[in-house]
């Protein structure tokens, strides 16, 4: 019943209606799209409910069982964005112990398929986020579970990322999250793909750049992330989600940009031997090209140590001051050799401070470290006089982490820093160091890279996490850079919302980083539909339809799905007509990007006739080039209203604008062709000399009526039933009117006969039967006078 307009009796056979309203969509190829399609029921009662503009569906209330009054669908276009507020209503509930013919299926709903239709309805999506079904609440367990006849109408917050602590959507976080990101996403240098479907064609865009631009690009996007973490109110959770954001695009500049030296470019794929070559071939000899890669992770090395910088200064502070050992071995973790040897200087043990200050350094002393623990092991030494917090440290320094860390739990960045800071040697390559943590991640002797709002928090619902199912979006843009332009297999689930966010449903960001990525050649895919799928989603929440259409558009074109752009295009300008139509800039939008207009104008005539202004879905058929539908429409809706209304220069005008296409359009001769015919006749008996169509005796302005009357007959059956009563009204006010003009005309100088023969013409004229019956006493009193004179 939400799905479906509904306006029927309470035993009303609802199967019946359904496959009835099927056919019909089906046989008119329209279909009203669902954000349209909610109505106002009404139950038995003897007065008719007039039809609304169709609103978005904000609240579904059933009413009780026992109660007199009807269930409503309350529609509120101005409070979409509220809450949906979900109506208890007692139905029956079968505890899991019963046993029933379907308690064993997948979907433990529904008690009886025959009772409820349960299995056919299953699911369904209303507007605005509405998930309406009749299984289990959401985030139920499976204690909760009882098989029940209870529609569940629940709100998905596909909004959630624009929603301050206090739940309200901030027009500042729609900018930031949605808008300025796009828009600067545009300014990037596009190549276009036209692609034919059908007559028209389609522009598919697709970013392009080069890595010099990446630096530059990357901090734009984090610009835009910093204005929206000034926004006021955003909970503490959303910020752990913008930081990381930050972080990542810092990650992206430093793994995959080019720095320019000489007038010459070092891309991030310069780590290998071949890009070494061609770029040493360019560049000036005085430019030592090995130093490169370590630039680079030098740069990494300082992305890792402000990344983790927060977490260290946090536990440190949660110390106690007596704790000096453990508070050295916690700032190393984080690489903060300054603080940690002015502490141990500080304390006094100037030894430790000396050895500090070479940390991470050359192997030769974490050699020399590690020889004298083994030498302290042989001879047999009480480490039980040593403070186990010294002997930690001693372990790390010889590049011993698994010892220095043993019964102590540390997050994964920290982690990969100790692996390469201490016991990688120094001049280790990125793509060595990633593959070593990868290897020990697999060996379990690494911690897992959960994602951010697992590893730092707080997120307000709990966060569910199996081991390996899902790392952060850091993790892989690491393993993306080892891979080092070797097909890369994980951009499934490295552009998942979960790397990056605990809202299954956020895209937002995620997208524009697939996209830059893909720009400057880091990876290429085909196949990542779900990621411009939600932020398509998004997007349509939010009401940027044009934006959307711009999404669509970057998608990747495949040859096995080659109409996927244009379908999707066509879905949502019907189902989002409401909103776009009456905005013009996002109009002017779609037209800029390309959009057939054609399609424009379809979707327009489908939501003017759903919302019963026929007039303008005419105008919107004709626009389109639909001309039976624009045809079928003048016919049984327009054009006798207007005739009515003495408005006959629009009728010419709509009619003589479909005339040149009367070819492609069914019974035109006996459809708007005869408004056409009409004009045409009347004009000619009102002036004898009418340069459109002269009629020089009588004996042809009778054959003309004659042949008028028939046409006006032949229509009338034609048409039949489709035709209302203002339009058999409309015909019968043309008829009358002709024979008025043609009678009026045998009466100058004409003979008997042809008089007789007019009234002969003006009989088989549809006109009322009073009219009928006075030209037939007017055809006898002539006849009477010719037989008078003979």
């Amino acid at each position: 019943m939400v799905m479906f307009p509904v306006d029927e009796e309470e035993d009303h056979d609802f199967s019946g209606e359904f496959k009835q309203r099927e056919q019909s969509f089906n046989k008119e190829y329209i279909r009203p799209p669902l954000h349209y399609s909610a109505r106002r029921m009404s139950h038995k009662s003897g007065s008719s409910v007039a039809r609304k503009t169709p609103l978005a569906l904000l609240e579904y209330n059933p009413g009780s069982v026992d109660s007199s009054s009807s269930g409503t669908i309350l529609m509120a276009q101005q409070n979409k964005g509220m809450p949906l507020k979900t109506t208890k209503v007692e139905g029956f509930k079968l505890d899991l112990k019963h046993e029933t013919p379907i308690t064993e299926s997948h979907s433990h709903n529904i008690v009886d398929a025959a009772l409820f239709m349960g299995r056919s309805f299953r699911v369904g999506w209303g507007p605005n986020g509405i998930l309406v079904h009749a299984g289990a609440a959401v985030g139920g367990n499976d204690s909760q579970r009882v098989l029940s006849s209870v529609i569940n109408l629940e709100k998905v917050a596909i909004d959630k990322v624009v929603r301050d602590e206090n739940n309200k959507v901030r027009k500042e976080l729609v900018d930031s999250c949605f808008i300025s990101p796009l828009k600067l996403h545009k300014d990037i240098k596009h190549e276009t793909k036209e692609v034919e479907i059908g007559s028209f064609k389609l522009r598919l865009q697709n970013p392009v750049s080069n890595r010099l631009m990446l630096s530059e690009i990357c901090r734009s996007y984090i610009g835009i992330i910093e204005r929206q973490l000034e926004v006021p109110e955003v909970s503490s959770s959303a910020r752990v989600v913008l930081m990381h954001q930050v972080m990542v695009w810092e990650l992206i500049k430093v793994l995959f940009s080019a720095r320019e030296i000489s007038g010459q470019s070092k891309s991030a794929g310069a780590d290998n031997e071949e890009d070494m070559m061609h770029d040493r071939s360019e560049g000036s000899s005085d430019v030592d090209l090995e130093a490169l890669p370590l630039i680079r992770r030098a740069e990494f090395s300082y992305w890792l140590q402000e990344s983790v910088c927060h977490r260290v200064q946090d536990e440190v502070s949660s110390l106690n001051e007596s704790s000096d050992l453990e508070q050295i071995l916690l700032l190393l973790t984080g690489r903060q050799l300054d603080a940690a040897v002015e502490l141990a200087a500080s304390r006094g043990d100037v030894r430790l401070a000396c050895l500090l200050s070479q940390a991470g350094g050359s192997t030769i002393n974490r050699a020399d470290v590690a020889q004298q623990l083994d030498l302290w092991r042989t001879n047999g030494l009480d480490f039980n006089f040593i403070e186990k917090d010294r002997i930690r440290l001693f372990e790390l320094l010889a590049g011993n982490i698994h010892g220095a860390l043993h019964g102590k739990n540390i997050d994964w960045k920290r982690f990969l820093g100790l692996l390469m800071w201490y016991q990688l040697p120094p001049d280790t390559s990125l793509p060595f160091v990633f593959r070593n943590y990868q290897q020990l991640l697999v060996d379990g002797g690494a911690p897992h890279p959960v994602p951010v709002y697992i590893d730092e928090g707080p997120v307000e619902e709990a966060v569910s996490w199996s081991v390996g199912e899902r790392y952060d979006l850091a993790y892989y843009l690491m393993l993306l850079h080892a891979s080092e332009g070797s097909e890369f297999g994980l951009g499934k689930t490295m552009f998942s919302a979960f790397s990056s966010t605990h809202d299954p449903l956020d895209y937002h960001m995620i997208w524009h980083q697939r996209a830059v990525l893909e720009a400057v050649g880091a990876f290429s895919s085909n196949d990542l539909h779900v990621l411009d799928m939600g932020l398509v989603s998004q997007l349509l929440c939010l009401g940027q339809c044009h934006w959307a259409i711009y999404v669509v558009l970057h998608m990747p074109f495949r040859d096995d799905f080659p109409y996927l752009q244009a379908t999707l295009i066509r879905e949502i300008l019907f189902q989002y007509c409401e909103s776009w139509h009456s905005q013009e800039l996002q109009r002017q939008f779609m037209e800029d990007l390309g959009i057939p207009l054609a399609w424009l104008h379809e979707a327009m005539a489908v939501y003017f006739n759903y919302c019963g202004d026929l007039s303008r879905a005419l105008e919107h058929y004709i626009a389109c080039a639909n001309w039976q539908k624009a045809h079928s429409l003048f016919m049984t809706s327009v054009a006798h209203s207007l005739f009515l209304s003495a408005k006959h220069s629009e009728i010419w005008r709509l009619a003589t604008s479909m005339e040149d296409h009367k070819s492609e359009i069914e019974h035109w001769d006996l459809g708007a062709g005869v408004y056409i015919s009409f004009y045409l006749i009347r004009s000619s008996l009102q002036e004898e000399n009418n340069t459109m169509c002269e009629l020089d005796s009588l004996e042809s302005k009778n054959a003309a009526c004659k042949d008028f009357f028939s046409c006006l007959n032949e229509s009338l059956a034609v048409w039949g039933g489709r035709l209302p009563v203002d339009a058999r009204v409309a015909y019968s006010k043309m008829a009358e009117e002709i024979c008025g003009l043609l009678l009026s005309d045998s009466g100058e100088g004409s003979t008997r006969d042809v008089q007789l023969s007019c009234f002969d013409t003006v009989f088989s004229a549809p006109v009322p039967e009073d009219l009928h019956s006075s030209h037939l006493q007017n055809a006898v009193a002539l006849f009477t006078c010719s037989l008078l004179e003979v």
